[in-house]
């Protein structure tokens, strides 16, 4: 291997293990997971129907972490039917990841189950306690980041909790709740990097973006506006975002641009790379669910307002254990704004 490869090893192996789990589905004693159908694309980000799609957003959409309904305890028919499931069926099935460090993803060192850990997962639990009070009630689907609004729209899972950011394109797929989490697209690349930032520093450099990510359609809409240099090879799209870091171990890439909350994770695990620049979007992760489950996505809504009152177990104490080694002790620059519900009907 080439010496670029020093300082990857705990990269290297996390992506190992994560590849070696989605192929023999390992099944844990309390929360099974199953690995999920993939689909891989290359070079374009595709929507669940096929088409290219640039991720600009719709004339009449705007502030769409908004565009959700009102919170409601009452069961309709959509969490009837999650509690109707009989034996080990009841459960509440979710879309999650299962190689993003301290978001969602296996800990090698947790034990013989190697049980899914992380702040996308503490939220999950949360709320299989609330529908079906049990918070272990959970099967995990293990969806790569293209597949996140298939496997919604196909019925495959409840709800996807994994790092999805709210924008208008999504809108139009699927239904979210209130945000949960604030970060921003942030540009990751070796210290050495002559690469500063989201700027003219990326002109030639080929960059890495996960297939249907909001990384892909920024960079894409950038580029063909003239925002972004003209020679910025952005033809590298992964499955999974954590492919992305591989790609840089090998040198195949440049940079990798993700949201900056996951960026940050990935450069506390290697010494050799860093977060160039700031932030330069505003984004707003969120529950998805189907467009039709308006009982679900209030019953989220009602979860998460709760959630964040909780001091003692809820998001705060998730964020201490979780995030703030990478992100910092101050909360606040991560906790969204009180949410606001557009919609009421």
């Amino acid at each position: 291997m080439r010496s670029s490869l020093r300082g990857w090893g705990g990269v290297t192996a996390m992506a190992f293990v994560c590849a070696l789990v989605a192929v023999l589905a390992l099944c844990l004693p309390k929360s099974a997971v199953t690995p999920d159908s993939t689909r891989t694309t290359g070079g374009t980000a595709t929507t669940s129907t096929g088409t290219a799609t640039t991720g600009q957003a719709d004339e009449d959409c705007d502030d769409p972490e908004k565009q959700t309904l009102s919170p409601s305890s009452a069961d309709g028919p959509t969490i009837r039917e999650i509690k109707n499931r009989t034996g080990e069926k009841r459960k509440l099935v979710v879309g999650v990841d299962q190689n993003s460090y301290r978001w969602g993803y296996r800990n090698p060192n947790s034990g013989r189950t190697a049980e899914l850990e992380g702040f996308d997962i503490d939220l999950v639990h949360r709320i299989a306690e609330d529908i079906l009070g049990d918070p272990e009630a959970v099967q995990f689907k293990a969806i790569p980041t293209d597949q996140r609004i298939p496997a919604i729209q196909d019925g495959r899972v409840d709800m996807v909790v994994r790092t999805m950011t709210i924008n208008c394109a999504r809108i139009e797929d699927v239904a979210f709740s209130a945000p949960y989490f604030k970060t921003g697209q942030q540009v990751l690349a070796p210290k050495s990097s002559p690469v500063t930032g989201y700027d003219g520093t990326l002109a030639g450099k080929r960059v890495c973006t996960a297939a249907g990510s909001t990384a892909y359609s920024t960079l894409k809409e950038d580029r063909d506006s003239g925002d972004l240099p003209a020679t910025t090879d952005i033809s590298t799209t992964v499955p999974n975002q954590l492919d992305c870091l591989v790609r840089l171990q090998l040198g195949e890439v440049d940079a990798v641009v993700t949201d900056g909350a996951l960026a940050a994770s990935q450069a506390a695990q290697d010494p050799t790379v860093q977060l160039k620049g700031d932030a330069f979007t505003a984004e707003y992760y969120g529950v998805a669910m189907k467009k039709d489950a308006d009982d679900l996505v209030r019953r989220v809504n009602r979860i998460l307002v709760d959630y964040r009152k909780d001091t003692a177990n809820g998001w705060q104490a998730s964020y201490r254990k979780w995030l703030s080694a990478t992100l910092g002790k101050d909360a606040k620059k991560s906790e969204p704004p009180a949410p606001e519900y557009l919609r009421t009907g």
